[in-house]
């Protein structure tokens, strides 16, 4: 089987790390060898950032230049010349920014296939489209571990139990000393005894108390306004049905409930409990939630004012 000639160009500036990490293993485990692999970004970025990019065996091209998009122009610049010089068969941008659009219709006419990886709550809708597929990543954060509290409640417990074991010890010296002046000897108090256990007595069992009836289950949230208008511009949706996010997006556009560029996968996460994208890495469909019942008869389509997203 002949092995595809795979090209990765990171806009480091735009994704982070993890996600580079995540793109790298991607893209291996797919087409089984990386054979260009570069990351466009600032001085700044890769000093911070060398121990990752060489470990991944990504080559920093950094960029002195100012300006707002001049990482972007380097990468675009590289992309072409790479192009023409490696003939590659894929060509993967990590990136999140949908400027790359011209020169992914470029990359395409050269005869590459060129795929997008992005992260996940910086990728429009916009961005997706563009590529001939695009992987949204979920930028992972480590969890702080607080380690410090277990450790002061030990030490308290420490310090108190020292503090008694002195003060025992002074009590003893005390009352050793009052007992050798006056050549009484201290009382120590006895320990208490247990109270003698009857023979020949009847346990009495008592019935454990009847349960409480259980409460009656509070009643459904009421739907939103917003929700019941977009169900009935997708009455699919409402039937228990699952649409395309294109054909909803149109839809929400015409009705003015979504603006020209407005997402509408950022207008259906608005009501998590209510809406559900699939699939969840790099959603294209759109349903209702399973537990959802009480949107299930959706309301009469009105007119709705427009712009909103």
């Amino acid at each position: 089987m002949t092995q595809d000639r795979v090209m990765l160009l990171i806009d480091a500036d735009n994704v982070s790390v993890d996600v580079i990490e995540q793109a790298v293993a991607h893209l291996l485990e797919a087409h089984g060898a990386l054979h260009v692999r570069r990351a466009y970004c600032t001085a700044e970025s890769a000093l911070k950032h060398q121990a990752a990019f060489r470990r991944l065996q990504i080559k920093p091209m950094v960029n002195l230049s100012t300006g707002k998009n001049s990482t972007d122009i380097a990468l675009a610049v590289d992309a072409v010349d790479l192009v023409l010089a490696e003939r590659p068969d894929v060509v993967a941008i990590a990136s999140s920014d949908s400027d790359f659009a011209p020169l992914v219709a470029r990359l395409r006419e050269k005869g590459c296939r060129v795929v997008g990886i992005g992260q996940e709550g910086k990728t429009g809708e916009e961005t997706l489209q563009v590529y001939d597929e695009f992987t949204v990543m979920a930028h992972r954060r480590a969890s702080a571990a607080t380690a410090a509290k277990p450790a002061r409640k030990t030490a308290s417990r420490g310090a108190a139990k020292t503090a008694a074991k002195t003060a025992a010890k002074t009590a003893a010296t005390t009352v050793g000393r009052a007992a050798a002046e006056t050549g009484e000897v201290p009382a120590t108090a006895a320990p208490a005894k247990a109270p003698a256990r009857k023979t020949g007595t009847r346990r009495k069992v008592v019935a454990p108390a009847a349960a409480p009836a259980a409460a009656p289950p509070p009643p459904a949230p009421p739907v939103p306004e917003k929700v019941q208008q977009m169900l009935a511009l997708l009455p699919e949706l409402a039937r228990g049905g699952t649409l395309e996010l294109r054909v909803a997006s149109v839809r929400l556009r015409e009705a003015g409930m979504l603006s020209r560029s407005g997402s509408s996968t950022r207008l259906f996460g608005q009501f998590p409990d209510r809406f559900e994208l699939v699939p969840a890495g790099n959603p294209n469909h759109v349903r209702l939630q399973a537990s959802d019942a009480a949107v299930a008869q959706a309301p009469t389509r009105r007119g709705f004012g427009r712009g909103s997203s």
